[in-house]
């Protein structure tokens, strides 16, 4: 023990003396109590500084440190150590277990149930080792070394092992198989199987026999297996193969996949169904054409999807109309031959052809914050334009929109700025050429379009920019500038947008002229084409039967980005 101070008197050693017999007869929280209210006591004495007994003394009197100290003193107590009621637990598990099968009762078989879980028999083994005091590493149980003489295929016997896996009826393996000649290899184990989770068998193994029962073919496998309840043995040639971890990714998925309709899928019953916009946890890929997942924040097993390669190949050779795994049901007409044909030798849409097949975004969890932007879709007479204004009119402080720039001489009594920015048509046409627009048209042989400028000015003084432009800006939008909040507003049936457009005609939302029945009929058309064309980009979708009710919907969805977590692109994060 090293003092500080080279000068001491007889009464300060008789001191420290006794404070150290003191401190040895106590307990060693009453010590560590002692130490911490004698800290005042070393102000000025061995050279200790002010601000190192501050620190110290938050330090002691910190509710952890007083935690480890409780924690200290209890692990030193010699009295009250707890007897093991037994060491032979395992085996009276088993038969606790075997009385409650007999028993037949419900209650008893989901005891039984309970009693043969992995989890509870590892706890029980574990109990008995510590018990014993056995704390030698095992080998473990399932694994039993197995020699037999040379094969004929030239593998040594080192190369066969008997491998011992514990199911119940009916409870699939998590695993798919292959033949390559007479041999039923292992092509695949499902994440979060019994095979995984034991990591007892590995792609690529060899599976001769079933409890004594040759197999060769998948066929051989599914007929030992459907009527095995509890244990089963595998003989396993092994392939020795080298095996590396997976990087989990998450996809938003961005079309819907049916596997029980996939011609393609090796094993219907392990293929995972979706749905658009289902968040998917990717746990592996190293299959080319199948990748295991499972769909985050729900209970139900890891499955096999279609990989971006795949599908790709599958879209670029199968036709739409033959294409049942990912066929779509959305509500409208589908466009003719003709109709599609001149969409998309639309320049505008130039980018959205390049993307026509993605199917899968990746996305990363980001806690609750404010979108910089809120796009409002829809084909035109569905009310986007009203709920965009009755937004801004309710909460100006909170939203605004971009006032439109336009080459049209401006007007008597107009005041620039105020409904427009009036500029000459050699200027627009320069920043249009520098791409500085959203987007841009003419009419009445006037330009008029959205700056970019303009909705940066909005997103720097703090508030949402609401936009209602054309879908085929949301390329120049979806980016970690803008993040933008798609919703699109789709179109109820023929007499619910006639009355609202009737409503809006009387509260000065739309234009005072009365649509007819054929244009109501061609807006519900164009919802629907609009809503198949780019519904992968939309965040949310809300029918537009009554208004009040759609600008509630939309108003506690907005809330909602900023109490709740939320899954966007990575390229926004990375």
């Amino acid at each position: 023990m090293v003092i500080c101070g080279s000068q001491r008197s007889e009464d300060d050693d008789r001191r420290l003396l006794r404070s150290m017999e003191q401190l040895n007869k106590e307990k060693q929280g009453t010590a560590f109590q002692h130490v911490r209210n004698n800290i005042e006591g070393l102000n000025g004495r061995c050279g200790v500084q002010d601000t190192d007994l501050i620190f110290l003394k938050g330090l002691m009197s910190s509710p952890v440190m007083s935690s480890l100290v409780k924690m200290q003193d209890r692990l030193e107590e010699t009295g009250g150590v707890a007897e093991p009621m037994g060491t032979e637990n395992t085996d009276l598990l088993h038969v606790v277990s075997g009385i409650c099968r007999e028993l037949g009762s419900k209650p008893a078989q989901e005891l039984a149930d309970i009693l043969h879980s992995p989890h509870i028999q590892a706890l029980i083994e574990a109990h008995d080792s510590i018990a014993t005091k056995s704390f030698e590493a095992q080998a473990p149980a399932e694994t039993l070394p197995f020699l037999l003489p040379p094969a004929a295929n030239g593998m040594t016997g080192e190369a066969i092992r008997m491998v011992g896996i514990s199911k119940q009826l009916n409870e699939p393996l998590g695993v798919t198989v292959k033949s390559e000649g007479d041999n039923l290899v292992i092509a695949r184990i499902l994440s979060g199987g019994i095979i995984d989770r034991q990591g007892l068998l590995h792609v690529g193994d060899n599976i001769m026999e079933i409890n004594g029962v040759e197999v060769h073919t998948p066929q051989q496998l599914q007929e030992q297996l459907k009527n095995i309840d509890g244990s089963i043995t595998f003989k396993i040639m092994s392939a020795y193969q080298d095996s590396f971890p997976s990087s989990r990714c998450y996809l938003k998925a961005l079309y819907n996949y049916d596997p029980s309709k996939d011609n393609l899928l090796p094993c219907k019953e392990i293929g995972l169904s979706f749905k658009q916009g289902n968040i998917l946890e990717i746990l592996n890929q190293q299959d080319p054409n199948w990748w295991q997942a499972r769909i985050l924040d729900s209970k139900g097993p890891t499955g096999l999807i279609p990989s971006q390669e795949l599908e790709e190949r599958r879209r670029a050779f199968v036709r739409p109309e033959f294409d049942f795994t990912t066929k779509s049901s959305m509500c409208g007409t589908r466009m003719s031959k003709k109709k599609r044909k001149r969409f998309y030798q639309t320049k505008a849409n130039g980018d959205f052809d390049k993307a026509e097949l993605l199917l899968y975004e990746e996305v990363a969890r980001m806690p609750p914050f404010k979108r910089k932007t809120l796009v409002l879709l829809g084909a035109q007479g569905v009310g986007r334009r009203s709920l965009k204004t009755q937004l801004i009119s309710t909460a100006p402080d909170k939203f605004s929109s971009p006032l439109p720039y336009t080459s049209r001489p401006i007007r008597d009594g107009e005041v620039n700025g105020k409904t427009y920015h009036f500029m000459s048509r050699e200027a627009i046409e320069a920043d249009i050429a520098e791409n500085k627009y959203l987007e841009w048209g003419e009419h009445g042989g006037h330009l008029y379009g959205t700056n970019l400028d303009s909705i940066r000015a909005i997103i720097n003084s703090g508030k949402m920019c609401v936009l209602d432009c054309n879908p085929q800006s949301l390329k120049m939008l979806k980016t970690p500038e803008f993040m933008p909040y798609v919703v699109f507003v789709s179109a109820p049936q023929v007499e619910l947008l006639k009355q609202m457009h009737e409503n809006g005609r009387h509260h000065g939302f739309t234009s005072m002229r009365s649509l007819t029945d054929e244009e109501l009929k061609s807006t519900i058309e164009e919802s629907g084409r609009l809503q198949r064309a780019y519904e992968k980009y939309f965040d949310l979708t809300l029918v537009n039967n009554n208004f009040d009710k759609t600008f509630e919907l939309l108003q506690e969805a907005i809330n909602s980005l900023s109490t709740e977590d939320q899954w966007i692109p990575v390229s926004w994060v990375y």
